[in-house]
This record gives C-alpha cells, structure tokens and sequence, in this order.
C-alpha cells in the first residue's frame, strides 16, 4: 500500500550501473554489501513507509532485496536483450510491490515482491522482444515464456514447424490449442527484414519482391466505380418505362430497405393480393428489357430516359 503522493525511487548508487570490468560482475558484486533483513526488521521497515512515508526506510528495504531482483532476472537472459535493462525492470517491480505491500498479513517481502518482479520482466520483455505486439493474451503469454522449456523437455529442438505430434502433446501440457503452438513457435523464430536477400548471391532479389498487394489496383477501383455508376444510370432510365403505379409497386418491393408484402400493397392500392403480383410481375420484366437497351446520351452528356417499345 504507496501513501497518496508518495513513492520510492532507487538512489544512484543502487540502480544498475555496471563497472568496466564487465557487464554483470560490478553490479552484482555491489548489490551484495546490502545485508539481508529479518522478519521483525522487514516488518517495522514496511510500517514506517506505508505509515509514515518514511524514504529511508523504504530505500533499507528495496536495496536489501536487490539481489532477489537480478536472480530472477538471471532467468531471463536468453531473449537477447541487454542484462542490464531486465534487471532495472526486475527493480521497477520491486519498488510496485513495496508499495502494495501490507506487513499485517503476514508474508515476507520477498514472496510478495517475487510476483511483481516478473511480472515488471516479463512486461519489458513482450514489449522490446519483437517490433511486432505479442502476448496479447493469457495464452501468448504462457506460450512465450514456456514453450522453449517444453520443447526442450520432450526433444523437440528442431527448427523450422514442429512435428504435428509434438504439437499435440505441447498444446496438451499448456492447454492451449493446437494453432496456438504452432503460430507462437513461428513467432520465437524472430522478425525478419522484408530487404532480406532471398538467396546468398542476392541474385534471387529480397523477399519483398515476392510479396503481392491483395487490394485491387487503382484501374480496378476506377473501373468498379464506373460499372457501379452506369449500372445506377441504367436503373434510373429503365425506371423511367413504368407507369405511377407500376414504378411505386416496383419501388416498394425491390428497392425498399424494407420491402413491403403483397398484403400490405393490396390495402394500399385496395387491390387483390393477386393483381399486385401481377403488376409486379409485369414491372419487373419491363426494368429488365430497358435495362438491356444501350443507353443514348443528349447533347450535354446526361442519359435520356428509355422509352418503352
């Protein structure tokens, strides 16, 4: 539990700042001089922050949990990112548990903070491992962190797809699906440039000379408009040969976003349902034939209405 307004930060000499002489030994040495805490001492520590908003107490208490911190992020080495970042995210979560955590309830920080630890990882991870988003879900995520141990575990190291068998006997011990494995084992492969040479020669040109654009060309879309337009025209004209009657049992039955029924137009023009099928019928068959007939422009480009033979 944080006091409103308040949180701890790392001093400068506490966060990762490796020595020259290598990229995790200066650290990890350096952590080491802060000395592990007993229950009563964590105890009366967390009261004085989350009571008294007390910064040296909290400082005692994250920086003598440090090397939990870069432990856990040990375990996170072999997604090629640099150590030191995983281990500053490994002590962000460190700083959110100490300021959730409750004393009363009788754990020690450093189970509690475990959670928040991993989680502050794993989080850093899914965002900086790919330029693509992953582990959207729940799934994703247990598959990103898990499958490379179970593959490991049941001898399925070869690369490229995964025998179907142990697609199956992976989706079973994550339960997860099938697709699932498959599509996250695809994803662990890594991005890839779309300027990445085909061959070694290059002779073979990139691998986005081989992509194809699905959408329809600028041609396609002029022409699809046009056709949509004459069409729309043609409709018009062709209207044109029905009488009041005709064209508004037409429009009522084929044009209408809801169209009416036969018994709603025989009380309408208080007809039998009969003759309203009729009059459609004939309608219909009068759009189409001058539907068919090549439309004649006037003077200024505008269609002229089509007259009935």
């Amino acid at each position: 539990m944080s006091i409103e307004g308040q949180s701890v930060s790392l001093t400068a000499r506490t966060k990762p700042a490796f020595a020259n002489d290598g990229p995790d030994k200066g650290y990890l040495c350096d952590i080491r001089r802060f000395a592990l805490l007993e229950r009563e001492q964590e105890y009366e520590l967390a009261k004085r922050w989350r009571d008294r908003g007390d910064r040296d107490a909290a400082n005692q208490l994250v920086t003598s949990h440090l090397r939990l911190a870069a432990k856990v992020a040990r375990g996170y080495r072999g997604y090629g990112l640099p150590f030191s970042e995983i281990i500053s995210e490994g002590n962000v979560g460190l700083m959110q548990a100490l300021n959730r955590f409750e004393p009363e309830k009788g754990f020690r920080f450093a189970t509690y903070a475990m959670w928040w630890i991993k989680a502050s990882i794993q989080d850093y991870i899914l965002r900086s491992w790919s330029l693509v988003k992953i582990g959207t879900t729940a799934n994703q995520k247990k598959l990103f962190f898990k499958l490379r141990s179970t593959k490991s575990r049941i001898d399925a190291l070869e690369s490229g797809d995964l025998h179907p068998d142990h697609v199956a006997s992976i989706a079973k011990s994550l339960d997860v699906t099938d697709q699932d494995v498959i599509d996250m084992n695809r994803r662990l492969g890594g991005d890839k440039s779309i300027n990445t040479p085909i061959s070694d020669d290059g002779k073979a040109g990139e691998w986005q000379d081989n992509l194809v654009d699905q959408s329809p060309s600028p041609e396609a879309i002029i022409a699809d408009h046009d056709e949509q337009e004459y069409r729309h025209r043609a409709l018009i004209a062709a209207i044109d040969v029905l009488n009041d009657r005709e064209r508004r049992i037409f429009e009522a039955r084929f044009l209408a976003e809801e169209p009416l029924t036969l018994d709603e137009l025989a009380t309408s023009f208080n007809v039998s349902r009969e003759r309203v099928r009729q009059i459609e019928g004939r309608a219909f068959e009068k759009v189409r034939k001058a539907a068919k007939q090549p439309q004649r422009k006037s003077a200024d480009g505008e269609p002229w209405a089509i007259t009935e033979e």
